[in-house]
């Protein structure tokens, strides 16, 4: 073979190899084993070529065999080494596949997202007052806001789709003794800016917002004094949700095992002397709490409990300074009731634990004739069965309550003695991520002149989960 030729040859086999490694979306692709292995072949052959002219005595030959020798070796060293590297670069995409098939790899952290997007059609009427349109009472169950007193509504109806979620996870490879990830997590509930006229445009808001190193979580995330995983199976945003522990906020958390401890943000929530609403200003120190988790293959318990301080100073109602000690403890799980059901429960009970419970339906405390912190004893729970009458189609039915122990000489007695819901729904997924539902539900509130209200609702919703 002439010398120019085989250099032209060599050059070209060197020109594709560079392509090839320079370009990691080809390297995906699945003929590319193919394509190393031709140029494998083509390198090989030309070595083959060079000593079949071993014979020529040449000087000249000889530095020109010599030469093309070595270019072709180092080709055929390139070539390999490429295959190794696309060997490593499919398995970096099958690691980043198993992410649940919603990931991407930038540099050393993997990106992964999901969420879902949800449309609720609502109708429902309320026995003590008309609920203005636009109202988040329209949107989901919010106990210690159902109109009680008024005249009775009738069915008002409302389509939504704000409950829509969308969440980032990342995870940074810093060797194998670390463990460095994040969540970020979004909706458009409970937020402003759209309208049922013309555009439905919600602002959204932060739901989740935390970073996790080891054992250890810095962020906003759901209050360790809850257990997420016991909610119903509702089509309602929460669904029992005057007898659950219903918080997320910024927090500081230390997970070990089964075992958890964490210092949460403080809130104290305080009852004036006229039945209003006091967010205090001035806490001081943070509420903590301890859970412990036990699972296996019959379900999951949980055993959370919490102390808190209660702080209120002279800006907030000109009576001083103060504070009180406020706790609680709850138990909650999923107990699996055969192959296919599952029974659902929580039970809550304690002392100034207001605003964790069912979305503050009674405050924290009340303030006494001396300007003195008085916390408020509240008890409440569900429980919840759930059943798969197929893998396409299941029901859940749930009963939830809540009652609160007022000092109603301090609280006036308008404020919420109790509460308490029911529900039932049936629930079908043509295929596995999309649900089509219908639920039943009703809810009661009671004040403690003993006035009630009530509403009644039927909800369809679909969601499709990516």
């Amino acid at each position: 073979m002439p010398r120019t030729t085989l250099r032209i040859a060599i050059r070209t086999s060197l020109l594709a190899a560079t392509c090839l490694s320079a370009s990691p979306l080809l390297a995906q692709d699945a003929s590319v084993e193919e394509r190393l292995d031709r140029l494998e072949a083509m390198v090989g052959s030309l070595l083959e070529r060079m000593d079949a002219q071993e014979g020529a005595n040449s000087a000249q030959q000889t530095a020109i065999r010599t030469e093309m020798r070595e270019q072709s070796e180092a080709l055929l060293a390139a070539t390999r080494d490429l295959k190794t590297q696309q060997a490593e670069l499919a398995q970096q995409t099958a690691a980043t596949s198993q992410q649940d098939g919603k990931g991407f790899r930038v540099g050393k952290t993997t990106v992964a997202y999901g969420g879902y997007v949800k449309l609720d059609a609502i109708s429902q009427r309320f026995s003590g007052g008309n609920v203005a349109d636009g109202s988040i009472i329209r949107d989901f169950l919010i106990p210690g806001a159902i109109p009680v007193g008024g005249a009775p509504s009738g069915f008002d109806t409302d389509f939504n789709a704000r409950q829509t979620r969308f969440f980032f996870k990342t995870e940074t490879d810093v060797g194998t003794e670390h463990k460095l990830a994040s969540h970020i997590e979004l909706d458009f509930m409970v937020t402003p800016g759209g309208d049922e006229r013309i555009s439905n445009s919600y602002v959204p808001r932060l739901r989740q917002a935390y970073i996790t190193y080891d054992n250890w979580l810095f962020g906003q995330a759901w209050s360790t004094f809850q257990n997420v995983g016991a909610l119903p199976d509702s089509l309602d945003f929460i669904g029992a949700t005057p007898g659950t522990v219903f918080d997320r906020q910024p927090m500081i958390r230390y997970t070990r095992g089964g075992l958890q401890i964490a210092v949460e943000q403080p809130e104290t929530t305080v009852t004036s002397p006229t039945g209003a609403r006091v967010l205090a200003g001035d806490d001081t120190f943070p509420d903590i709490v301890g859970r412990y988790n036990l699972a296996g293959d019959w379900g999951s318990v949980s055993l959370a409990g919490i102390v808190r301080t209660l702080r209120i100073t002279d800006d907030d109602f000109g009576s001083g300074t103060d504070s009180a000690l406020a706790y609680g403890a709850s138990v909650a799980g999923k107990l699996k009731i055969g192959p296919r059901d599952d029974l659902r429960f929580m039970a809550t009970a304690g002392d100034g634990l207001g605003r964790y419970i069912g979305l503050n339906i009674v405050n924290d405390a009340a303030l006494d004739a001396n300007g003195d912190l008085d916390p408020i004893f509240t008890y409440s729970g569900f429980l919840a069965y759930r059943h798969l009458w197929s893998d396409k189609l299941r029901s859940s039915i749930s009963g939830a309550y809540f009652k609160a122990d007022n000092p109603i000489l301090l609280t006036t007695n308008q404020v919420t003695d109790e509460s308490w819901n029911v529900l039932a729904n049936l629930i079908w997924s043509p295929v596995d991520p999309i649900d089509i539902g219908v639920e039943l539900m009703y809810a009661e509130r009671t004040l403690e002149d003993g006035r009630s209200g009530n509403l009644q609702r039927v909800q369809v919703s679909t969601r499709y989960n990516f």
